[in-house]
């Protein structure tokens, strides 16, 4: 279990590829399989969001990582957020990448999703659950 944003940063600078998924863990998702809940389409893998930070990024990785982590509403009932890393083979329909050949990295504490939410809304200005904020130019 991963308690602090710090944790996460260490990870991605140990390898690149490092990815969060919000499901009910990858046991659950092997047995259910990746299926794109609208179509009912099998997909090559599943979906995560990637913690690496992208290139043009500049403001400190613990900021990416919380902006990635607090995209999301509340993960649904029975979901928690776990670390993984895997071979991309495709996209969603939303663009994320979808990994297969899966390695469990971890799992992340709800403390650590409310921490991230706090620094994200800290940095972006926003007030938690005001996505419009987060697109409001500075």
């Amino acid at each position: 279990m991963l308690y602090q944003l710090d944790d996460i940063e260490r990870l991605i600078l140990e390898g690149p590829g490092l990815h969060v998924r919000f499901s009910r863990g990858f046991a659950a998702d092997l047995e259910d399989g990746g299926i794109d809940g609208e179509t009912g389409l099998e997909l090559p893998g599943y979906a995560a969001r990637p913690l690496d930070p992208e290139p043009w990024w500049t403001l400190p990785t613990v900021d990416w990582i919380a902006r990635q982590l607090s995209r999301d509403p509340a993960p649904r009932s029975g979901s928690f957020a776990w670390l993984l890393r895997g071979r991309i083979v495709g996209r969603d329909a939303y663009g994320e990448p979808l990994l297969a050949d899966v390695e469990v990295v971890g799992r992340l504490a709800d403390s650590l999703l409310a921490v991230a939410h706090r620094v994200w809304s800290a940095r972006s200005g926003a007030v938690p659950g005001d996505e419009q904020t987060l697109l409001t130019p500075a």
